[in-house]
């Protein structure tokens, strides 16, 4: 037997074993297409644009289903009930967060996003009461975004109403927000520090100092110096992009509908004024305003199947027995985008938020921060941000194109993990 023979016969023997092992697995999760060895279902997802490669695939297989993405299964969630059914009825079941092995290798498991366990949970509760010791949700929090929202508005002003990008000053603010709470500190746009510290929000941030060096020869604790900084990092990282992510395609929504920002510039002066900033406590009495804020982010579906969770312990769920450790992917963008809850939901529409008598309609379909235990821990903060932000800016600017709006395109230029908006350029011309 020549040794071109043998080898064959091991790799037939291994391929074999492969589709065994995985046919046994699969026996016991949802339906799915049927995976090839090692890649799975690779080809039958369109990586560029997933939440349409799972709406295809909910039609054939149901609300839960399974798919392999590469050797390794991972259950899919589609649509409000499902999603609903994990992530709230059944929270601490699928409070697990699934692997990412890019970030697996970059946060070593520490910190908030990408933890697990016993160490997640003190470091989530650990960054929620620093962030209220901060002022999370009380009077002093909101003065630092309406101070950053102040400086905005005159880095705006500097381009003269010329057309520009606004991605780098749209990212300043958000940061300096988290600076401000950090650092004790907001730092000019131009600032070598503050520059640096926007370019490398992925790397290790040293704020971390004596409060927690009690706790260095507790070969037990969470609280390593390490795990703190990690755990920074996420609030650095979470905090600023998704935010000024956001904060670009409103704008660009926006600049396409020129007739919803005059409704909200309407409201704006009807409440606000030109001569006082905004206040969070202005935005109860904006219902127009507060259902475009929220139509904004239920259209651009910002992060159409959330981070991956992943099962805590073995679990029953709708009659099917999912192990512990499997990867879960809820679909967010079939929640936001059902087409019972949100008629014509590929339409930019604030009515989706707006009852008969055009008073403000809350929608238990309101996803963009994921829901359940692992529901974003700057959600409140987020918030605040986008309201006084996108009202500073457009108390004090009207927004115009410098193309034709027929030829602005507002589609997303990935709807993989995150939906990016096409670059555009924009003019801010004084009131």
């Amino acid at each position: 037997m020549t040794l071109g023979v043998l080898l064959g016969i091991v790799l037939s023997c291994l391929f074999l074993l492969s589709l065994w092992r995985q046919n046994s697995e699969r026996r016991k999760l949802p339906p799915g297409p049927t995976p090839l060895p090692i890649i799975g279902n690779i080809l039958q997802v369109d990586l560029k644009d997933i939440s349409k490669s799972l709406k295809n695939l909910s039609k054939v297989y149901g609300p839960v289903f399974t798919l392999y993405l590469g050797r390794k299964p991972a259950v899919v969630l589609y649509g409000y009930e499902a999603v609903k059914e994990a992530l709230i009825d059944n929270g601490e079941e699928f409070a697990g967060r699934g692997s990412i092995p890019v970030f697996d290798k970059i946060n070593k498991g520490l910190g908030i996003v990408f933890s697990n366990g016993r160490n997640w949970k003190a470091m989530r509760r650990f960054s929620l009461m620093a962030l209220r010791n901060f002022g999370m949700g009380k009077r002093s929090i909101e003065d630092r975004v309406q101070e950053e929202a102040r400086c905005l508005v005159e880095e705006l002003r500097k381009t003269n109403g010329a057309p520009c990008d606004p991605t780098f000053i749209l990212g300043c603010a958000p940061c300096n927000v988290i600076c401000s709470i950090v650092f004790q500190n907001r730092f000019d746009y131009k600032d070598k520090d503050f520059l640096n510290l926007m370019n490398n929000l992925n790397k290790n941030v040293e704020i971390l100092s004596t409060p927690w060096i009690q706790e260095k020869n507790n070969p037990k604790t969470e609280f390593t110096c390490e795990n703190l900084i990690f755990s920074a990092g996420d609030l650095f990282a979470a905090g600023t992009e998704t935010t000024s992510t956001t904060l670009r395609y409103s704008l660009l929504l926006l600049l396409k509908h020129p007739e919803v920002t005059a409704k909200v510039q309407k409201e704006i002066d009807h409440v606000i004024g030109r001569h006082r900033s905004p206040s969070m406590q202005d935005r109860s009495h904006m219902p127009y305003t507060d259902a475009v804020l929220h139509e904004i982010q239920r259209y651009i579906d910002l992060l159409p199947t959330s981070l991956p969770h992943a099962v805590t312990c073995d679990i029953k769920f709708r009659n099917y027995l999912i192990p512990k450790g499997t990867t879960i992917i809820a679909s967010l963008s079939s929640v936001l985008h059902d087409n019972k809850e949100f008629p014509n939901p590929e339409r930019f529409d604030p009515g989706h938020f707006l009852d008969e008598n055009g008073k403000f309609k809350k929608s238990d379909y309101f996803f963009p921060f994921s829901t359940g235990k692992r529901i974003c821990v700057g959600e409140g903060l987020a918030r605040m941000e986008l309201f006084l932000f996108l009202t500073t800016i457009l108390q004090n600017f009207n927004l115009k194109s410098p193309v034709d709006l027929e030829d602005l395109d507002t589609s997303p230029v990935n709807n993989g993990f995150v939906s990016v908006p096409p670059e555009f350029q924009i003019c801010f011309t004084p009131i």
